[in-house]
């Protein structure tokens, strides 16, 4: 799966919006993914704020670099594999991405059109795509 031009400039227009409240952005994603999947706090044995600020600077990496994808795959499998070794599964991916489109949406507010979020989906099924084919082989 690729994302067409236009798809990378709305996510990455959209994120230099949320880089000034990344702090608060974190807050609300682990929050919601907390609700949404509650076995994952478990995997979370450190500061959830270091964590946080951890995920953002992540997250700025992967958007910054769909501009060139052939250079973002192998650091989003490392994530991929890394992730699993901490007991990551599968299934949790699909919370991780409720949990970023509901952060993206509260944030953005009118900002966050359809648009953005079929950019922001289809970004995330690439990537997620990526780290779990890493992680565990092809679906």
């Amino acid at each position: 799966m690729s994302l067409t031009s236009q798809q990378i400039a709305l996510v990455q227009a959209s994120f230099r919006s949320v880089q000034p409240m990344s702090a608060t952005a974190a807050e609300i994603f682990y929050k919601r993914l907390f609700e949404i999947e509650p076995e994952v706090g478990a995997l979370f044995r450190g500061d959830i704020g270091r964590q946080g600020r951890q995920f953002m600077q992540v997250l700025a990496v992967a958007v910054g670099g769909l501009s060139n994808v052939s250079t973002l795959v192998p650091m989003v499998q490392q994530l991929g594999v890394r992730h699993a070794g901490y007991g990551v599964k599968a299934h949790h991916y699909d919370a991780v991405r409720q949990a970023l489109l509901y952060t993206l949406a509260v944030i953005l507010q009118d900002d966050y059109t359809d648009d953005v979020r079929a950019a922001w989906a289809s970004a995330y099924a690439m990537l997620a795509g990526i780290m779990k084919e890493a992680a565990w082989g092809a679906p």
